[in-house]
């Protein structure tokens, strides 16, 4: 199919070939000028650049809290910030139930059993839950029998 297509390269090198083999002196340097160019092009895509490496990064420690805290005032932070956790988890809360209360009225007008979808989400939402749970106790290494506590496993010194 290509010998039928205009775009065949076979003539064009034969008759480069038949010039090429006629004793003319220029040849040898016609041929080197002409692959000059290709030549620089190539030099010049190949060419590696290198960077030098970058300097180490300075460790700057986060300066928000007072060095000279005392312990009181560490307890005293920590308790106000899990206030607000807190608060924040409950307005959480009573946003997913209100949500919950919306889309059980808009099921019962649609005539969609809106206690047996709450049933299995409760169930969905409770396996979920334990998944959790199971996941932190085995993260923190809790077992069966302090599964409860919410402080870690205490070594024994063996006294």
């Amino acid at each position: 199919m290509l010998s039928k297509s205009r775009f065949n390269p076979k003539p064009g090198i034969l008759d480069f070939w038949a010039e090429f083999r006629k004793p003319n002196p220029y040849r040898w340097p016609i041929l080197l000028a002409s692959m000059a160019p290709f030549a620089l092009i190539l030099y010049w895509l190949a060419g590696e650049t290198s960077y030098k490496a970058p300097e180490r990064p300075r460790i700057t420690y986060i300066t928000t809290f007072d060095p000279d805290r005392s312990d009181e005032e560490i307890v005293a932070s920590n308790i106000e910030n899990q206030e607000v956790k807190e608060l924040r988890e409950a307005a959480e809360a009573d946003l997913a139930q209100r949500k919950r209360e919306l889309y059980k009225a808009l099921g019962a007008a649609a005539g969609m059993d809106v206690d047996e979808i709450e049933r299995r989400a409760d169930e969905r939402r409770a396996a979920e839950e334990a998944a959790e749970q199971a996941r932190r106790d085995a993260m923190f290494g809790r077992t069966g029998e302090n599964v409860g506590s919410e402080t870690p496993p205490q070594e024994s010194t063996g006294s």
